[in-house]
């Protein structure tokens, strides 16, 4: 198992052809604005509140007694747990996104492009289910296409710089192979025995 296989796909796209680059990893650059088609924000944010929607309704709905039920509350733990971290981080570098100025090094303004949180969230929701079954079905490396997607795409509507992306997607993956690897799932230990047993099972004639 290689998690960290579709990041360095990821970086290959996002810092090619960088020229007038700048930023903590000197590849930081705008990239053409597109706001349409594929890119377009309303996109972005059916896939993200679609993936919280799908992470959620599975977590409950299989519990924590199979192998398939862990690993939705895996992620669900690996996304919380992103999420706080990502927000601290904003509020810490306050970085000015490419939509705010043309120069990736203002840091400690009044931004918070650095990192993404989007393309965190997606990389810990995915990373969980690569872990668990990215050997056994090959099929399952395909969700890392979502993150890299959404990287592309949040760039292109210039609300992040590729280092932002890029940072992002290794503290979602990195947080999510932690999430995978704890002996049990966090949150789920938080709630009610229920949200343990899941829906499904607790139905099952």
């Amino acid at each position: 198992m290689r998690p960290f296989r579709w990041f360095a796909c990821l970086l290959f796209l996002a810092s090619g052809a960088a020229f007038a680059s700048g930023g903590p990893l000197g590849i930081d650059h705008r990239l053409h604005y597109d706001n349409s088609g594929i890119w377009k924000r309303s996109n972005q944010k059916v896939l993200l509140y679609g993936s919280i929607v799908t992470i959620g309704a599975g977590a409950i709905a299989f519990g924590d007694n199979d192998k398939l039920g862990d690993t939705f509350w895996r992620s669900v733990d690996a996304m919380v747990i992103t999420g706080v971290g990502t927000q601290a981080m904003k509020y810490t570098f306050r970085r000015e996104r490419p939509s705010q100025t043309d120069d990736p090094n203002r840091f400690f303004t009044h931004g918070q492009s650095f990192p993404s949180g989007e393309v965190a969230a997606l990389s810990a929701a995915v990373t969980p289910f690569i872990a668990n079954y990215g050997d056994e079905h090959p099929a399952v490396w395909a969700l890392a296409l979502l993150p890299a997607y959404d990287a592309v795409a949040r760039m292109k509507v210039h609300a992040h710089w590729q280092s932002d992306v890029l940072v992002g997607a290794l503290v979602g993956t990195g947080v999510g192979l932690w999430a995978t690897r704890r002996d049990s799932p966090l949150v789920v230990g938080w709630l009610p025995g229920g949200f343990s047993v899941g829906y499904v099972h607790h139905f099952k004639p």
